[in-house]
């Protein structure tokens, strides 16, 4: 099985704040498959660390107000591109990012409230039709067999 996977969910340090969200549980879960690692924001060279952001009434604007929106779809349109020749039988991305949230995100207030809804890039994927998963549905000792029958 091939899994594509949040670079920062398997430690790699490209979150907004230079840190990742190494996931011990997907790491683990992912053993003995193929793992393709993507970071949509490092595809578009975006800097790390970097100002924190959040979907604003539709538009991705930074802590400060910033409009970066252009960034992040141009992060998105890279990450699709980069993927569209694999065969990738399941996606897991990690939660509440303005590019990979799959069951919810922050609301824009920069405040921590999270509201249903979707990232940037795991919209594109689910519309496209790939299998995606939040790194959330692995946070018990449900087996990786077990999230994806769902």
């Amino acid at each position: 099985m091939t899994v594509l996977v949040s670079a920062c969910v398997v430690g790699d340090n490209c979150k907004y704040n230079g840190k990742n969200n190494y996931s011990p549980n997907i790491s683990q879960a992912l053993v003995g498959h193929k793992i393709i690692k993507i970071c949509p924001e490092l595809l578009a060279k975006m800097s790390i660390p970097r100002k924190s952001a959040e979907i604003v009434d539709g538009i991705v604007k930074d802590i400060d107000g910033k409009n970066v929106d252009k960034e992040y779809r141009l992060a998105v349109e890279l990450a699709l591109k980069y993927i569209e020749n694999m065969d990738i039988d399941v996606v897991i991305l990690q939660s509440r990012s303005p590019t990979c949230g799959v069951n919810s995100i922050y609301d824009g207030s920069f405040t921590g409230k999270l509201i249903t809804g979707q990232g940037l890039f795991a919209k594109a994927l689910i519309e496209a039709g790939y299998k995606v998963k939040d790194v959330e549905d692995f946070m018990d000792d449900t087996t990786f067999h077990q999230i994806m029958d769902l």
